[in-house]
């Protein structure tokens, strides 16, 4: 939800009302302008207008990491998925002048739909209805994975194969630019991904990079209105993102308002959640896959990648100019999810002294 604190730099709402006028057909003012609590990296705003309801979403103030906060490329895979099966809001305009709003921004439509951050759903009345829900986010991630980049025009949106080497550099590189102090479990986490990285399989899809719960957007219906946030969508291998979604399945619970929470300790089957092998091998039912080799690897990378992001919001928080003010609690979060990867490595990969019992079904 929107809150009514004042705009980070004092922004004139007459001059971006008359900026949009001329820039997007039909567009009335005057216009009122309401930060969205929530979200740590793309401050968002919804715009109420004359001529409807509008989101804008900018880059954060300040020095930023390279690559990060790229709405620009959020407005273009936007853009080129309008019209697709894949269910996004309507996108605008894209300002790349800073002046107007002291950094680029972006303007799409304004969806009415639902988002929760609870994995559990306490606030769906059914187990049916919580199977549903889990059932069209999968439909929507294949769809997605589907999508014909070069029909799309995203040929170039990002670099084909050895996913998981470059994004491991990536993100190794961000967090260690972010770093406030050494955390040894991170450290081990690095050092285990780079010597069990998997072998390039060729497979590229267009990756969202943050599929999860919350930032979906459902209908009444459990159907997804819009898939939202897709600052760090690429080219790059499809298991990243399921892998990144089974991921808040082993989270633990967080009672926090607009907190991740997972479903560590609770009965999924008692909730009508799929369990993380059900809900894998749904995925490729629909992918046309047999079955997921290193599957382990893409859930220890996810926790690490998560806990990198995690760590830069934090560096912002120091900065003072983290998108949100609860921002330099998200630290404290790197080293428990560095330690759960750890975990998995430990208990759940063949061969591992302290392995605990093989998976089954698509998970290999």
């Amino acid at each position: 939800m929107p809150n009514n604190e004042a705009l980070d730099n004092n922004l004139d709402e007459k001059q971006l009302t008359q900026y949009l006028e001329s820039q997007i057909e039909g567009f009335k003012g005057p216009l009122t302008l309401t930060k969205f609590d929530g979200g740590q990296s793309n401050p968002t705003y919804k715009v109420e207008a004359a001529s409807g309801i509008y989101v804008l979403r900018r880059q954060p103030f300040g020095k930023l990491l390279k690559s990060a906060h790229a709405v620009d490329r959020e407005f273009r895979v936007l853009s080129a998925l309008q019209g697709s099966e894949v269910p996004v809001p309507k996108v605008h305009h894209l300002c790349l002048d800073k002046v107007l709003f002291g950094s680029i921004f972006y303007i799409m439509d304004y969806c009415d739909g639902s988002i929760y951050w609870d994995a559990a759903l306490p606030e769906i009345e059914t187990p049916d209805a919580r199977a549903t829900m889990y059932d069209k986010m999968n439909l929507a991630l294949t769809q997605l994975h589907k999508i014909d980049i070069h029909q799309l025009g995203l040929s170039d949106y990002g670099k084909p194969g050895n996913y998981f080497e470059r994004q491991l550099g990536r993100w190794q590189g961000q967090y260690k630019a972010s770093e406030t102090r050494t955390i040894s479990a991170m450290d081990s986490l690095t050092t285990w991904l780079a010597e069990h990285l998997p072998e390039d399989d060729g497979k590229t899809a267009l990756c969202h990079g943050d599929f999860r719960l919350d930032n979906l957007m459902f209908n009444p219906d459990g159907s997804v209105q819009a898939i939202l946030d897709w600052e760090l969508s690429t080219l790059g291998h499809p298991y990243a993102d399921l892998a990144y979604q089974c991921m808040q399945l082993r989270l633990p619970v967080n009672p926090a308002k607009n907190a991740i929470s997972g479903l560590m300790g609770l009965d999924a089957s008692q909730l009508g959640i799929p369990t993380e092998a059900e809900y894998v091998t749904l995925y490729c039912q629909r992918m046309g896959l047999e079955k997921i080799e290193n599957w382990h690897f893409y859930l220890c990378f996810s926790f690490f990648r998560l806990a990198a992001i995690a760590q830069g919001v934090a560096k912002r928080a120091l900065s003072g100019n983290a998108s949100n003010k609860q921002a330099s609690k998200i630290g404290a979060m790197v080293e428990p999810l560095a330690l759960l990867a750890l975990g998995i490595i430990k208990n759940e990969i063949p061969h591992s002294p302290l392995k605990q019992e093989d998976q089954t079904g698509a998970l290999l």
